[in-house]
């Protein structure tokens, strides 16, 4: 099941040709398990082959290295040297048209990778990942939807200046703490429209743009669709901050904490299903609000949502312990969640009605329409991979409601929740990834030993880079005294 298509998506191959009767080339792209994505461009006629052919050839070593092209330290399954770093096949999704309107219109489109042997998805492939999560749930009748929030600072650099500099000293775009200010994007007004112009054009619904505290720090919100929409709109956003950012010597990072001293950048997720009627599942009824909530809630905070939503809160807070590598992918990702709660950074599997310091936040009723109910999981920080986080969430949610699993505990702040009662989540890559690959990890359960192998020995590989680098933190507390 595709995501839904953006405007003027071609819904066969007579609608492409006409689509690109003026064109001479295409670019196309995947994502990687970094969330970087990796492309090229192609002939029009290639192309035109390729899509009448139901794919082409793309070298599968995009899942055999990471995102500095270093060949994994240690070689995995899906591309090593004993299968030669052979060609994956690459099937182009006709319903994620769009135009670079940065790069001379060209038209794009992104494509999912399958096994050539089988021709079924290839299990790391993170939009197959994600399409495979979203089947489950449309076989039961639901959709999937999704929102994205993306924090992030922004430099006066080039890709030449930060080398010079060692990534050393840098400036920011603008200086000091103003978040959600209305004098700040006046500065650098042309990048700061620009970017939300472009990624309009792009297919990207922005619904916020604003900026964030912290120097230089924006945040934009992408719009609410179905789940698979909004992981192509969520890492393509990071593709048109990037792209236009260059335009004005302008680099974004969507590092989750680049600054040690100053608050983290996050890359928080909402989550809802609508049945086949448009109905938000999540959400109890009207004749249940007006008569002051579900009578069998668990516990009071949870009144104005829906069964099947308490179900999907205790599966994702059941295995949140298991998947957080899905959400904080890097070494620098648990800087971020150092500060816990007090930050708004969660570290702990709790929740709470409207609550900032829980890492699954209930919105909805009072006050708001029962269709938007949803819950906001807050541990991501912006340098996720949205297929992967939105795979995690989807799949342990969708366990939740099926093996109709009970609340362990009440809201953030209830009598006998404190901190030293909630469950823990790993602030480190390494007891983070320790706990994804354990043998009765539920990241097993829901979404398969190949995927977790997989996803482990990348992030091993990350650990083992990040253990044998010495850092300028180091050089400057030992150089001289010891």
């Amino acid at each position: 099941m595709p995501p839904s298509p953006t405007p003027g998506a071609p819904k066969n191959l007579e609608e492409l040709k006409e689509l690109l009767k003026d064109d001479i080339k295409v670019k196309v792209a995947g994502v990687d398990v970094d969330g970087v994505l990796r492309g090229k461009f192609m002939s029009k006629s290639k192309f035109l082959s390729a899509v009448k052919s139901d794919g082409f050839g793309f070298c599968s070593v995009i899942f055999g290295w990471d995102m500095h092209d270093m060949t994994y330290t240690k070689e995995l399954l899906v591309s090593n040297k004993a299968n030669g770093y052979r060609d994956l096949i690459a099937q182009v999704d006709l319903s994620t048209y769009r135009r670079l309107s940065w790069e001379k219109n060209l038209p794009f489109f992104l494509v999912k990778f399958l096994v050539p042997e089988t021709g079924k998805g290839l299990d790391a492939d993170p939009r197959g990942l994600l399409e495979g999560v979203v089947s489950k749930a449309e076989e039961q009748g639901w959709t999937p939807m999704a929102g994205a929030e993306f924090e992030y600072f922004q430099f006066k650099e080039t890709p030449e200046s930060l080398s010079s500099k060692g990534f050393q000293g840098l400036n920011p775009l603008t200086p000091g703490m103003h978040g959600y200010s209305l004098l700040r994007p006046t500065l650098n007004q042309d990048y700061f429209h620009d970017l939300y112009d472009m990624a309009e054009d792009f297919g990207i619904e922005v619904e916020g743009h604003h900026t964030e505290t912290g120097p230089g720090v924006f945040e934009s919100a992408l719009g609410y669709t179905d789940a698979l929409r909004m992981a192509d709109n969520a890492c393509l956003f990071k593709l048109v901050a990037k792209s236009v950012g260059m335009r004005y010597g302008i680099m974004p990072t969507f590092m989750a904490k680049p600054w040690g001293d100053l608050p983290g950048c996050s890359g928080h997720i909402h989550v809802s299903m609508r049945d086949r009627n448009g109905r938000n599942i999540f959400a109890v009824t009207d004749e249940e609000i007006k008569a002051g909530g579900r009578e069998s809630a668990a516990y009071d905070d949870v009144k104005f949502i829906s069964q099947e939503a308490e179900w999907f809160l205790a599966g994702v807070l059941q295995g949140l312990p298991d998947i957080v590598p899905m959400m904080c992918p890097t070494i620098n990702s648990y800087k971020r969640l150092l500060g816990g709660e007090a930050m708004w950074a969660p570290d702990t599997a709790s929740y709470g009605y409207e609550s900032r310091a829980a890492s699954v936040r209930i919105i909805g009723p009072p006050g708001a329409p029962p269709s938007a109910t949803r819950f906001e999981v807050r541990v991501p920080g912006a340098d996720m991979n949205p297929y992967y986080a939105f795979s995690a969430i989807f799949a342990l949610g969708l366990r939740g409601i099926a093996q109709k699993t009970s609340l362990p505990y009440g809201p953030i702040g209830s009598p006998g929740v404190t901190r030293d009662t909630l469950v823990k989540l790993p602030t480190s890559l390494e007891s983070a990834v320790a706990a994804f690959g354990r043998e009765d990890s539920l990241a097993r359960e829901v979404l398969g030993s190949f995927f977790v192998d997989h996803y482990k020995g990348t992030r091993e590989h990350e650990l083992e880079v990040h253990r044998r680098a010495v850092t300028s933190w180091e050089v400057e507390r030992y150089f001289e005294l010891v």
